[in-house]
């Protein structure tokens, strides 16, 4: 079974999904609702949380998120990249070094961006990566192994940055079941999903849903304490979303009064310190 998470007054509870509730490409997305959490001088804060992809727009993001002065959370797989690599090869240590440096926070996304597909009744877990050398085939992981996707994130990122990462991760796609989050949370991580107005669609087709009205909705609908959700580049999608509405969203809330946090601070994950 299926769950999205929503944390309510900071009180978790569980709710079972239907597809009809959800945006056309997560139709089974986790989120956390808003909680309100800030720095002593500001009064409503936005998470901003940034899941790796083709790695299109991976030097855009940092260059505007230094512009505006925000620090962000970033959630890695070892994805390949528009460059012909992958985003945790050594090629990107210099990347991601560099973001270490400037204060951002980091998940895992599981190494071979697993995506979760049912609990089996035998005790396992049924999954489907889209790297690696199982890439694009059905498996069955133990608890243990899914554990490994999770931690195999953070020795990479050891061995690139010299850090650890920061002790949460996120589903490729958002889909969990009870099962992927206890085994998350049994190895160390705590799952982080996104609030509803935090999906920033950068996913669907930009013909139907053009950067424009995603901006205009993301403004309109943000509120403080909401976790918001784009990638760092994705294949599909013609008019790409970070280049046009990125620095715009992040200029607009600005002006509203937000400031922006890392996950760190977020009252649902400021608790957990430290790494197993």
């Amino acid at each position: 079974m299926m769950q999205r998470l929503i944390l309510t007054g900071g009180l978790p509870a569980v709710l079972l999904c239907t597809s009809a509730m959800l945006p056309p490409a997560h139709a089974t997305t986790p989120v956390v609702a808003a909680v309100s959490s800030a720095p002593a001088a500001c009064k409503r804060t936005i998470y901003m949380t940034f899941d790796t992809g083709s790695q299109s727009q991976a030097q855009l993001i940092a260059d505007v998120l230094n512009k505006r002065h925000v620090k962000a959370t970033f959630f890695l797989a070892n994805e390949k990249t528009t460059r012909g690599d992958y985003s945790l090869d050594p090629s990107w240590a210099p990347y991601w070094k560099a973001r270490v440096a400037e204060g951002h926070a980091f998940g895992t996304h599981t190494f071979d961006h697993v995506y979760w597909k049912k609990d089996l009744a035998n005790g396992l877990i049924q999954v489907k990566p889209q790297f690696g050398k199982e890439g694009g085939k059905l498996a069955s992981f133990t608890d243990k192994q899914f554990c490994e996707q999770l931690r195999r994130v953070d020795t990479r990122f050891q061995e690139l940055t010299g850090h650890k990462l920061d002790p949460f991760w996120r589903a490729p796609g958002g889909y969990t079941s009870p099962r992927t989050l206890a085994a998350g949370s049994a190895c160390g991580y705590q799952h982080a999903g996104w609030a509803p107005a935090g999906y920033s669609g950068d996913e669907l087709s930009s013909d139907k849903y053009p950067n424009a009205m995603l901006l205009k909705k993301a403004l309109a609908n943000l509120r403080s304490g909401d976790i918001f959700i784009a990638h760092m580049g994705i294949w599909s999608r013609k008019d790409a979303w970070a280049p046009a509405n990125l620095d715009a969203l992040i200029s607009g809330l600005q002006e509203k009064g937000f400031c922006f946090a890392t996950l760190r601070e977020h009252p649902a994950y400021a608790q957990k310190k430290g790494q197993p």
